[in-house]
């Protein structure tokens, strides 16, 4: 028998599998079910568990199964009061994903230096892209130019596929817009009231700008590589 939260729970689990063929992140799960911290999930998981209805899968992250239907009512430890139906509308408008091998089109905003700041610029062409290689949020591509990130991964002509966000932590991987005009792929650090973009090449010298001189127009998610 399952309390209202772990059917809840199930049903959240079962409902993006469905959809996407992923399993929803401890974050993803503890907003959905209005929790104040991830250790409620880990019990709910467990509980879920112990009593067969998922498992997890060993050697993958985030990867769960389900093995029984949340919907059958003997599983329901009180037929009095239902669960609220988590709709997938919740998920957010990007993270409503087609299944996991279908592709999405995201607008290519043309080449952005990895070595040197570049003109950016304006939207010409799309790019096909799994569904799979996105979380949620809006994003867009961008082909890098230049060799300062290589030792981050990062190589003349991949793809950079970017979360648009106004917001980084240091460290992170940004696209930078510089003085309104350049963008270029850097990590981001603040240092003394200024920003200083750090490049993964140890012949490049860091960049250091003025905060204003400096907005965020996306933190790096994944990366496409053609191979010819």
């Amino acid at each position: 028998m399952l309390t209202a939260k772990q059917h809840e729970l199930l049903n959240f689990i079962q409902a993006r599998l469905e959809v996407s063929g992923v399993s929803p992140s401890f974050e993803e799960m503890r907003e959905a079910l209005d929790l104040r911290s991830k250790s409620g999930v880990h019990r709910l998981i467990s509980a879920l568990e112990e009593r067969g209805f998922i498992r997890r899968l060993p050697n993958r992250a985030r990867a769960l199964e389900v093995l029984r239907n949340a919907d059958d009512r003997s599983s329901l430890a009180t037929r009095q009061s239902s669960p609220r139906t988590i709709s997938t509308s919740s998920f957010g408008r990007a993270d409503l994903r087609q299944p996991a091998n279908d592709i999405v089109e995201l607008p290519l905003h043309g080449r952005i230096a990895a070595g040197v700041p570049i003109e950016a610029i304006e939207d010409r062409v799309s790019l096909s892209v799994p569904s799979a290689l996105l979380g949620p949020g809006e994003h867009y591509a961008l082909e890098v130019s230049g060799d300062s990130m290589v030792e981050a991964g990062i190589f003349d002509g991949d793809y950079a596929l970017v979360r648009r966000t106004e917001t980084a932590r240091d460290g992170e991987i940004v696209v930078a817009l510089v003085n309104d005009e350049e963008a270029t792929l850097k990590y981001l650090r603040r240092d003394n009231g200024r920003i200083r973009l750090d490049p993964a090449n140890s012949a490049y010298d860091p960049q250091v700008y003025e905060a204003h001189q400096v907005k965020v127009q996306g933190r790096l998610a994944g990366l496409l590589r053609r191979y010819h």
